[in-house]
Order: C-alpha cells, then sequence, then structure tokens
C-alpha cells in the first residue's frame, strides 16, 4: 500500500465515486423496515420463525448515514489524494514486502473498525446480533474494497491483493467474535508517538503532526489487547483489565529497502537499518468498565479504538528495553 497510512490506510484517499456498495446496503436495508408487517420473520439458522424487533426509524437513518459519509468521503478525500493523480488502466501490483507489512497492520485495523461500528448501528437500530454483525462485516469489507478499486487506476498504485487480504481478515474477526460469543473479546487498538526518523524524509514520513501520524510507520504502533477475565466465568480477574501485545517498526524509512542512507549537515552519512518490533504490556477494555448509564457506557466504549499509556516492555531486534509511558 502506498504509504499514506495506517491509522486509517484508506480513510484519506478518495476520487468522486459513488460505489455500488451504497445503493446494496440501502436497499438491504430497505428490505428489513418492510419485510414483515407483524415484525416476523424467518430465522434461517434455526429454520424457525424468531421474533425480530428492529427500529424502523433508526434503521433508516443509520442507512441513510452511512451512504451520506460514504459519498461523501470520497468527494472531500478527492481533494486531498486522487486529484491530479495520474490514471493507467486497471491494474494489480505486489506491495505485500513493503514497510514490513505495517500498512497491512492498517489495513487490518482500519476494516475491523469500521465494521465493529458499523455492526454496533444496526444493533442500535434493533437488529438481531447475527444480522447487524453480517452487515458490519459488509460495510467495513465493502467500504476497503471500493478504495482499493480505486487504487488500481493510479499509476504508481494498484489493485493490492495483499491488502484485500488484510482487510477481509479485519473484517472477518469482528464477524467471528460477534458470532461466538456476541462480544468483541480481541481488541484491537491502536497508539502513535512522534518518532526521529521522519526529519530525514519529511516528503514521504510528514512533515507535520497530521502527517506523520498518517504516514510515519515509526511512531505507529497496532496492539491487540485480551482479558482473561472475559473467558474465566466466576473469575475475580477484572474483565476490563488486558493484556496486550503490539506491533511497530522502527528506522524504517523506505517502503522496500531496510538499510537507508542519509546525509548531514556534517558532511557524515547516517545510515538506518529498519528492524520489527513486538511489544508486551497491559491495558483497559472500556466497554467492560462497571458503567450502569447505558449512553455513558456507550460513549466510553468508543475509547477502544485507542491503547492507553501503560508501561511497556520493547523488543526491537534481539534487543530488549522498557518504557515507563509507551504511547
Amino acid at each position: 500500500m502506498k504509504s499514506l497510512g495506517s491509522l486509517s490506510g484508506d480513510f484519506f484517499y478518495f476520487r468522486i465515486v459513488i460505489p455500488k456498495n451504497t445503493i446494496f446496503i440501502l436497499l438491504f436495508a430497505t428490505f428489513f423496515c418492510h419485510a414483515q408487517e407483524d415484525n416476523l420473520v424467518t430465522d434461517s439458522l434455526l429454520k424457525q420463525p424468531a421474533k425480530f424487533s428492529y427500529n424502523k426509524g433508526r434503521t433508516i437513518g443509520v442507512t441513510v448515514g452511512i451512504g451520506t459519509a460514504w459519498a461523501g468521503s470520497m468527494i472531500g478525500l478527492h481533494q486531498i489524494w486522487y486529484k491530479g493523480m495520474e490514471k493507467s488502466p486497471w491494474h494489480s501490483f505486489d506491495d505485500s514486502r513493503e514497510w514490513l507489512q505495517m500498512d497491512k497492520m492498517g489495513h487490518f485495523y482500519t476494516a475491523n473498525k469500521i465494521s465493529s461500528l458499523m455492526g454496533d448501528l444496526y444493533k442500535w437500530s434493533g437488529w438481531k446480533n447475527e444480522y447487524a454483525a453480517l452487515m458490519g462485516f459488509g460495510v467495513g469489507f465493502g467500504y476497503q474494497f471500493t478504495l482499493e478499486c480505486l487504487d488500481a487506476t493510479g499509476k504508481k498504485w494498484g489493485f493490492s491483493w495483499s491488502d484485500m487480504g488484510a482487510n477481509f481478515l479485519g473484517s472477518g474477526v469482528y464477524l467471528a467474535q460477534q458470532l461466538a460469543w456476541e462480544d468483541q473479546r480481541f481488541l484491537l487498538k491502536f497508539s502513535y508517538h512522534n518518532s526521529p526518523y521522519a526529519q530525514y524524509r519529511p516528503n514521504t514520513l510528514g512533515s507535520t503532526f497530521p502527517e506523520r501520524l498518517l504516514k510515519d510507520y515509526n511512531g505507529q504502533t497496532y496492539w491487540l489487547s485480551v482479558s482473561p477475565g472475559s473467558f474465566l466465568k466466576n473469575s475475580k480477574f477484572p474483565a476490563w483489565l488486558c493484556f496486550s501485545i503490539g506491533y511497530s517498526v522502527d528506522a524504517k524509512l523506505h517502503g522496500s529497502d531496510n538499510f537507508y542512507t542519509v546525509e548531514t549537515d556534517f558532511g557524515t552519512p547516517l545510515t538506518f537499518e529498519a528492524k520489527r518490533q513486538v511489544l508486551f504490556s497491559l491495558d483497559i477494555d472500556f466497554s467492560k468498565l462497571p458503567i450502569k448509564q447505558k449512553w455513558l457506557k456507550a460513549i466510553v466504549k468508543q475509547f477502544n479504538y485507542l491503547k492507553l499509556p501503560f508501561p511497556t516492555i520493547v523488543v526491537t531486534g534481539n534487543k530488549w528495553s522498557g518504557k515507563w509511558i509507551y504511547f
């Protein structure tokens, strides 16, 4: 993938195109809104009638909102990324070995979070868990698929099958957990800190904080947080306290080359060797905090997009180090 981004690997580049996926979503939701006058649908999993109570107004509002946001993001992001882009016929390319797969982690994370948010919105609209989860999976994967199709016409890029694989896995992890537990016990999270490497390649890694947040993989970390308390019934271990493992890179200045040399003002060149990083830390699952008010619990849950700063063990290559607070 292009170096634009991991936090939202793909939230930040578009052309003015209204995807067919939007029309599909509108039609699919409309079908559910009018499926049965008595709010009774057939549960294909159980092969028997099952009560399915939904809120028609919320369903229409959520669906129209998704379609509007989808199209609106394309219009706005066209001005940021695709405007002036050199085009070529539809083609694919292999970027699976670039950036030590940090961009793939961005795809994995982004698809998962879009699917999770969409699923939550349809559950809020009264949809049964299975249907809300399937819709969340469809919107998350479909949104990323649309972006990848747009990349396929860019001369510098192309349709990346490895990106699509990461997108599918990200949305799939959400769907599998919802179907198995009706809960997200394995949480994907993101954190960022300014790295010292962007100054050497500001055009690639960013010259301002917003640009570095999106482009500098050295400052980005993707986390998997899980609480043993989510799996142990009647356990005194708090379900909100998580153990977390992270993945990042260090001294990665070029997409495909792990060694990069820059000239300095002192006349002595600096050579950087890129290495993978594995991190171990603690975290909090905000959705498991004992909050009684449903509206407040729903708001606090949204903090699960980000990893909280905690003391962390960092393994870079074969070297271990520790940080009292890691962002």
